[in-house]
């Protein structure tokens, strides 16, 4: 969890996010061996999400090294707010997840 935080701090102060949360079997319950830390990042971009997903995880591992398996979603403010009572999968995220 330590290093999670570690990645969560360096993406806040690269990247000026609105929120980070941690969600699926790290937030939820047990990891196992095989499992991937899961990050929702909320952030004001022009970027598509996949390409500002893909600039955080160079960010990532340029710092850190990606020591484990990351998947990392990017959405803008609106997109969660828009959503965030009419989709189940944000909504457990926001409901449930653990904010970095």
């Amino acid at each position: 969890m330590k290093e999670i935080k570690e990645i969560a701090s360096l993406i806040k102060t690269k990247f000026n996010t609105e929120k980070i949360i941690l969600f699926g079997s790290y937030a939820y319950g047990e990891p196992t061996k095989d499992s991937d830390v899961d990050l929702l990042v909320v952030i004001k971009t022009d970027l598509k999400p996949v390409k500002q997903a893909v600039l955080i995880k160079k960010e990532i591992n340029k710092n850190f090294g990606i020591k484990f398996p990351l998947d990392i979603i990017v959405r803008s403010p609106e997109f969660i707010e828009k959503r965030r009572n009419e989709d189940f999968f944000i909504k457990k995220i926001l409901n449930n997840g653990i904010y970095l």
